[in-house]
């Protein structure tokens, strides 16, 4: 391999935030390797599941999104994966990345797009303040085994994951479980964030362990507030679809281009609405500034009550009624005399639900309409700024003006056994590594993100070590701090006394720090933890297997573990 193909190959282990970012095939690889897992078919057995193939698309995801709710946490520390810095970062991609370019686009390396973050200071907001600026974290991906390892870990009694490994984890319990079609799942990556917008009904947003739906985008809760962030602030710097990849940073494209129009246009639409009195009162909710220019007009006993906005919209708190459906003339009758006018009140714009200035119409008819209404407004230009944005978000995608190249799309069917996709993504990988020959093949087609997803998965029958290798031994930290004041012979010790079960199925394999952080691992596993411990501290390592025994030498110290993986291990040496 040349080194950026090794680069490459070695980050599909790892899947650092910046490592997708950089080598954005990374990203549906994961997709794939989480539909080849075993883990999320085992939600199709699960009792929450019966009766799905008879529900709606939309009521599917839903039930999807609250199996992921009560399952997974979301997490996002420092502790987990540990920490790097950026001269080691920027040295890997240096010579195949504008690093320039880098700084602009990804949060660890000077990104400062969104201002909500960096008002508030994002090193501190991630505890990263303590540290030296050079300092960033390994905010690894997680595949679903290691999502649903968080269990085994103090203080976690489910799965757990950062935001890009739910969007992967969405992706793949959407095809397995509500059976959405891969065509219709486009995942979104920005600097400090990952979503999919998925292509049922109006639309539907996956953001974090929650969905948004065009309904929710617009209702003006602090939720909804939270899910709108990454569109209205941030470049969406790549989106990974079935049929390929577009990225911001990069002059080539492999999305089918007839993809990524038909997402442009969907995304477009789900994110531009009409006005009518409920969505005036979610925009004046969500941008609560502008409530007091208002005030609010409602019918009682024969006559008319006012009262001011904000105070209108503090009834809220506590109350399943809300101002603007069908639930709020309810709402009115929980209002205190006291907080209500006989009559209008001075210097406020009086709006109220019959108006003909809220029968529902677009933007801009909307807009002038409600200018002849109320000329003062004109006064508040911030105020309409705003309004726009709130009703038409424009995404910043990567532009369309790529050099698209030919498309070679992943076409499986959620009709498909999890056998029969293995199988089909193993006859379209890019190449095969041929474990006899320690060399790979040539070539076969040009499908690199199936290749990959055999890495991200970990399939070591089929995969080549020396990635693998690289990964253990280069970006797991963690197994080193964690035993940094301990003799070889007592961390031996200490992997011996933990189970003897992988969180990986087969002859697939966890990297050092999985082992670590939830204490358990095969025989091989274990070594290779031990291995990257030893190597840390300039002791030179070799590892051979004999039938089941592995044998790791450190220095003058042997070491042997018992494995019930069944992949070759090719010889290791290395000071």
């Amino acid at each position: 391999m040349d080194k950026k193909t090794l680069e490459k190959y070695s980050s599909a282990f790892t899947l650092s935030d910046m490592e997708i970012f950089i080598f954005p095939e990374l990203l549906y690889a994961l997709v794939l390797a989480n539909i080849m897992s075993p883990e999320i078919w085992k939600w199709r057995d699960d009792p929450w599941f019966t009766g799905i193939k008879k529900m709606g698309p939309l009521k599917k995801i839903h039930r999807v999104k609250q199996y992921v709710m009560e399952h997974y946490n979301f997490n996002l520390d420092l502790e987990t994966w540990g920490l790097t810095d950026k001269q080691t970062e920027i040295s890997r991609f240096s010579e195949f990345v504008d690093i320039d370019m880098l700084s602009r686009s990804n949060a660890l390396f000077g990104y400062e797009g969104d201002k909500y973050y960096f008002d508030m200071d994002i090193r501190r907001h991630f505890g990263l303040d303590k540290f030296d600026s050079d300092i960033i974290p390994y905010w690894k991906t997680e595949t679903v085994e290691a999502m649903n390892a968080f269990r085994f870990k103090p203080n976690h009694e489910s799965g757990a994951g950062e935001c890009v490994s739910l969007a992967c984890l969405y992706a793949a319990a959407l095809f397995i479980v509500a059976e959405v079609p891969l065509e219709k799942i486009f995942l979104m990556g920005t600097p400090l964030h990952s979503q999919n917008f998925v292509m049922v009904d109006e639309g539907v947003l996956t953001n974090n362990r929650r969905i948004v739906t065009k309904s929710m985008w617009y209702n003006g809760t602090e939720l909804s507030a939270l899910a709108r962030r990454a569109l209205e602030h941030e470049q969406v710097t790549y989106i990974a679809h079935n049929t390929g990849w577009i990225h911001a940073m990069y002059p080539e494209a492999t999305i089918d281009r007839a993809a990524f129009g038909v997402f442009r246009e969907k995304l477009s639409k789900f994110l531009e609405t009409q006005i009518d009195f409920e969505m005036f009162m979610n925009f004046l909710r969500d941008y609560s500034r502008h409530q007091k220019l208002f005030q609010l007009c409602f019918p009682c006993q024969g006559s008319s009550r006012y009262i001011q906005l904000e105070k209108a919209f503090g009834y809220e708190h506590g109350s399943k009624n809300r101002l603007g459906d069908k639930t709020g003339r309810k709402l009115y009758c929980e209002m205190d005399e006291e907080d209500l006018y006989l009559q209008p009140i001075d210097h406020r714009f009086r709006i109220y639900n019959e108006d003909e200035l809220f029968n529902l119409r677009p933007y801009p008819a909307f807009i002038d309409m409600l200018k002849q209404n109320f000329p003062g407004l004109e006064n508040h230009p911030l105020f309409f700024t705003d309004l726009k944005k709130f009703v038409h978000t424009v995404p910043l995608l990567p532009s369309a003006n790529k050099e698209f190249t030919a498309s070679h799309p992943i076409i499986l069917s959620p009709d498909q056994t999890r056998e029969e996709i293995i199988h089909h993504l193993h006859s379209v990988r890019n190449s095969i590594f041929n474990i006899r020959n320690s060399k790979f093949e040539s070539p076969r087609t040009e499908n690199l993100i199936a290749d990959l997803a055999f890495y991200a998965g970990r399939f070591m029958d089929s995969c080549d070590w020396k990635p693998f290798f690289k990964a253990a031994f280069e970006r797991n930290p963690v197994s080193i701090v964690k035993f940094h004041e301990i003799d070889l012979q007592a961390v031996y010790e200490q992997l011996q006394s933990w189970p003897a079960d992988s969180i990986y199925e087969g002859n697939r394999l966890a990297l050092p720090d999985e082992v670590v952080n939830f204490q358990r691992g095969d025989g091989l596993e274990k070594a290779i933890t031990l291995m990257n411990i030893a190597r840390s501290r300039h002791v030179k390592v070799a590892l051979k297997q004999i039938h089941q025994v592995i044998e790791v030498e450190a220095g003058t110290d042997k070491f042997k573990f018992v494995s019930e993986k069944r992949c070759a291990v090719p010889p290791f040496e290395a000071k």
